[in-house]
């Protein structure tokens, strides 16, 4: 139907109640609507109202809308919210000045994986703090020890800094142009497919938007894990262990070095730290009840 027709239609504010009742119990125009699906909040006079001006044209058992991304789009600028309306109310989450120097900051210590003098520097200040509990347990003891304290402050950071709210938005934009754009495809209707790519193209900005999102939490993690792990990596390439601290016994593998490799290119002392690191993250998480990622609808 034309457009003009549309919005003369829905100067009505009843009529303008109909059609959102109809649009949302097609499915957002997705599905096939009869009159025992919307008597209950629908005039008979209305409904046939709907098919008398081409609103709604005969399907195979029902009625479908005739332009559905047209009846959203005219709903959305008379105020009425369907799920995919409000795109632009998601700001995206901007860093604080302490966020962008503990980015800074973390790159910083990051260097120090290929940089000698930072990396000694680093595991050197590390170990005056950790040389009490070298002293009591062996090796692979600290690396449990140590992976369980990263795996708690990185469990609380990425709850207390992820903004769930906003990644749950996020991704339920993009699903529903994922799903707008499937049942156009299968309907035909190619301008709604255009309409809906020239949607995606504005929503682009979500994906930056969820990175920020998803690495403000990460560099607090690495300013607090990225030390750690230069330490054991000072303390096992470097000769800093204890005697007798040559490695451990491997299921299947046997007796295997810190420094010889175990799953492909990884060393025992990289594989044993990841290990225990997953391990504890999920035992913190199940005993805490913290959630890290935002729910998802079905």
């Amino acid at each position: 139907m034309p457009g003009e027709q549309l919005e003369a239609l829905l100067e009505n504010s009843a009529m303008r109640e109909a059609l959102s009742t109809v649009f949302e119990r097609s499915e957002e125009g997705n599905e096939e609507v009869q009159w025992a699906d919307v008597s209950d909040a629908l005039s008979s006079g209305q409904w046939g109202r709907l098919i008398e001006t081409g609103v709604l044209v005969s399907g195979g058992t029902g009625f479908t809308l005739a332009n559905p991304e047209r009846v959203r789009q005219t709903l959305e600028e008379h105020g009425h919210r369907s799920s995919g309306a409000g795109v632009e109310e998601i700001e995206s989450g901007s860093w604080a000045w302490y966020d962008k120097a503990a980015g800074v900051a973390a790159l910083v210590l990051f260097a120090g994986y290929w940089n000698t003098g930072i990396r000694d520097i680093i595991a050197s200040f590390d170990n005056i703090l950790l040389a009490p509990i070298t002293e009591l347990l062996p090796f692979y003891a600290v690396i449990i020890v140590l992976a369980i304290v990263t795996g708690l402050y990185s469990t609380v950071l990425q709850a207390r800094l992820m903004d769930h709210e906003k990644m749950q938005a996020y991704q339920e934009r993009m699903k529903d142009l994922n799903e707008r754009k499937e049942a156009a495809k299968d309907r035909g209707d190619d301008e709604a497919l255009e309409q809906i790519q020239e949607e995606q193209m504005e929503a682009a900005g979500d994906q930056l938007g969820m990175f920020k999102l998803q690495f403000r939490p990460m560099v607090w993690i690495m300013l607090l894990t990225i030390p750690v792990f230069l330490w054991l990596r000072w303390k096992v390439r470097g000769g800093h262990l204890g005697v007798g601290e040559t490695g451990l016994i491997v299921p299947l593998a046997g007796a295997v070095s810190w420094q010889e490799p175990l799953l492909g290119p990884m060393r025992t002392w990289i594989v044993w730290y990841f290990l225990c690191s997953m391990a504890s993250r999920q035992i913190i998480q199940k005993t805490l009840n913290i959630q890290t990622s935002p729910s998802t609808s079905s």
